[in-house]
């Protein structure tokens, strides 16, 4: 996630409203961890765009039918699911570069095996 996703904008008032959800389940998601809002200097919650998306899921979920329980639980697999695939964007980059390092390695060592033929070839032209 961007940072600027990260960044506390808005008070609990207002991100109720922008989830559509009433600001005293916002402290009661909060009370269970579902979300965790930055707080102010004065101790003010302050919710980022990406909490605003959460409880907008969160919404989502409880309104299918999905205990909060159930709505944790799924968080949790998709925060791991999220992690899983950073991991796997990682290694391909990895290997990527290890990919292009064998190239360069491979073609350093035609390089040098077409030298030293040629090096033998000059050495019997001129008579050594």
């Amino acid at each position: 996630m961007s940072t600027d996703r990260n960044r506390p904008l808005y008070m609990i008032s207002v991100a109720a409203e922008l989830a559509g959800l009433h600001p005293q389940t916002l402290r009661i998601y909060e009370t269970r961890g579902l979300v965790t809002p930055q707080r102010s200097a004065g101790n003010t919650r302050l919710y980022s765009q990406a909490d605003i998306d959460r409880l907008e899921l969160i919404g989502q979920l409880t309104a299918e039918g999905i205990n909060l329980a159930g709505v944790m639980r799924i968080i949790d697999l998709q925060n791991r699911l999220d992690q899983k695939s950073d991991e796997a964007d990682l290694l391909r980059k990895k290997i990527s570069n290890m990919e292009q390092q064998l190239h360069e390695y491979e073609l350093r060592n035609r390089i040098v095996a077409l030298a030293r033929t040629t090096n033998q070839a000059l050495r019997i032209f001129e008579g050594e």
